[in-house]
């Protein structure tokens, strides 16, 4: 690559589309080529911003598995795990519609806020909620998160796009409520809920779990289940 000679600061990656069917193998894929750009770069671990997947396709009405889903989750992991990693979430700015999504502004803003925080150390809220961990409480279940800023919200009106799961792994939709720093899930159809899943599917219309800083949350499972693209791997 006839870039490779050149000083850079970091780079932004915003590609996934078309990987979705293979979105298990994105989990080696996406961390391998950082690795590779880096080595090849010879400028040690430079900053890497990565887009996720923004929300497209018809919104289904029940909960299901999601390619789209699984390759957000391959994004968020390699933002987890590789130093100077970092994802601008893009789940409420996309278009049904459209694979390419016209609103750029928010998604250079997004990178922009994380690149600052991280980068050039700035001490702002540059990320919105990041699933921690889960406690069973009866029928409901309790979740915690990072990166909740001034607090949690629930924009235009009640909590939206949260399912659970009993021993069977058949997931419903779940009522959900903001609780301080945490979010209740529960189900009159589940009584003893193992997972939860938020915006989990291609277009999870109307997910709205923010921060007060108007970060939206990142889609997340509680479950580590085989998914639909499995096999990929």
């Amino acid at each position: 690559c006839p870039l490779v000679p050149y000083a850079i600061r970091g780079a932004i990656w915003y590609q996934g589309e078309s990987n979705a069917g293979r979105a298990w193998q994105y989990r080696k894929l996406l961390p391998a080529m950082i690795q590779n750009w880096r080595q090849d770069w010879g400028q040690g671990d430079f900053p890497f911003g990565i887009v996720q997947l923004a929300n497209f396709t018809a919104a289904k009405d029940q909960p299901a598995e999601s390619d789209w889903a699984e390759l957000r989750e391959a994004q968020s992991m390699t933002a987890a795990t590789l130093p100077n990693t970092g994802v601008a979430v893009a789940i409420d700015i996309g278009d049904a519609k459209d694979i390419h999504p016209k609103n750029k502004q928010d998604v250079g803003k997004r990178l922009a806020l994380w690149a600052l925080a991280t980068t050039y150390r700035q001490p702002i809220v540059y990320c919105g909620p990041v699933y921690k961990s889960m406690t069973v409480e009866g029928d409901k279940v309790r979740l915690s998160f990072d990166h909740v800023g001034g607090g949690l919200v629930a924009k235009d009106g009640a909590l939206k796009q949260f399912a659970v799961a009993g021993e069977d792994r058949q997931f419903v939709w779940a009522e959900a409520a903001i609780d301080g720093a945490t979010v209740v899930v529960r189900s009159d159809k589940v009584g003893k809920p193992v997972a939860v899943r938020y915006a989990w599917a291609n277009n999870p219309e109307g997910c709205n779990l923010y921060n007060k800083e108007g970060l939206p949350a990142v889609p997340f499972r509680t479950d580590d289940w085989d998914g639909q693209t499995i096999n990929s791997k």
